[in-house]
């Protein structure tokens, strides 16, 4: 190249607007959602045959899956060895690994078991970090009142709070916790997403209180189609905005708490409205064999959000 036609084109190049950082780029409209499918739709707690995460990572990749998401509960060891034998077998199959989904739980007036979550939610992140994994699924927790997780669903997710305290004491702890989390998730370029989960999660107004406080873009929201129990969609269409990463969930077979009959041609059409162009991440929650429910769902999931 010439020296006069490098320096005229640098000089054009330097006199196009570049973006700020409020003015991220827009989504290329018609590209259809990638789906990835999580660990948990293998395993479900309870088949040990299915629980090993190189052999849900294989049965991903034949069925032809975009993406993959890890269970943090589902592994057996998290030791950085085991974890980049986990990246390594994900990238030679042709996998992203795109999410983390894990628990944790603020909902304590002991000061030492919420310092104690925070840790431990560091530490996912950095397990997520060492992974290369961009997003991790964080809860408020549970007040911890119901005798058994059957008995919170039996109640649909509703709690008492602990004696002598209630939800406004809830929000200050939660909101500090992710305040603190917030700078360590950008430390290392992990996304975390609340999700409506129960808890505080439970409602459209809990998510978005705790989220519109901590005030990070390092904070925002993992959105679950299947924890909205009553007039799923305008709640759904509430925070899809706000969503880094779709659960979806299907129930082939029978649910084994509840069924939902959701429409996901109108899912999507929420999603695109909201110009949501991430990862949709299945999380097969019915009676049916895996292994032949997880590929129907992914039809499903592939023809409602093909673009």
């Amino acid at each position: 190249m010439k020296r006069r036609h490098f320096l005229t084109s640098a000089a054009a190049f330097s006199a196009m607007p570049l973006l700020s950082g409020a003015e991220e780029a827009k989504p290329s409209k018609g590209r259809g959602n990638r789906i990835g499918v999580s660990s948990y739709s293998f395993w479900g707690f309870n088949r040990e045959d299915l629980r090993p995460i190189d052999v849900c990572i294989e049965h991903a990749a034949r069925m032809g899956f975009d993406g993959f998401e890890i269970l943090q509960r589902q592994l057996v060891s998290t030791e950085p060895a085991e974890l980049m034998k986990i990246k390594r077998r994900a990238f030679l199959l042709g996998l992203d690994l795109m999410g983390y989904s894990t628990h944790q739980g603020f909902l304590s007036p002991d000061k030492e078991k919420r310092k104690k979550n925070v840790d431990e939610t560091i530490s996912y992140l950095e397990q997520a970090y060492q992974m290369g994994i961009p997003t991790i699924r964080v809860n408020s927790g549970t007040w911890g009142t119901s005798k058994s997780f059957d008995e919170l669903m039996a109640n649909r997710g509703e709690e008492k709070p602990l004696e002598g305290h209630n939800e406004e004491d809830a929000y200050g702890w939660v909101i500090e916790a992710y305040q603190q989390l917030a700078k360590e998730a950008e430390k290392r370029g992990v996304v975390m997403g609340l999700e409506n989960h129960w808890g505080l999660g439970r409602t459209v107004e809990g998510v978005k209180r705790v989220v519109e406080a901590v005030d990070s873009p390092w904070l925002r929201v993992t959105l679950d189609t299947g924890n909205f129990l009553e007039n799923p969609y305008d709640r759904l269409a509430a925070l899809a905005k706000d969503t880094v990463l779709l659960q979806t969930k299907t129930y082939f077979g029978g649910g084994v708490w509840y069924t939902l009959d959701l429409d996901y041609n109108r899912i999507a059409k929420i999603m695109r409205d909201a110009e949501y162009t991430g990862y949709v991440s299945l999380e097969f929650e019915g009676k049916e064999d895996p292994l032949t429910a997880i590929p129907k769902s992914l039809e499903l999931l592939r023809g409602a959000f093909a673009g």
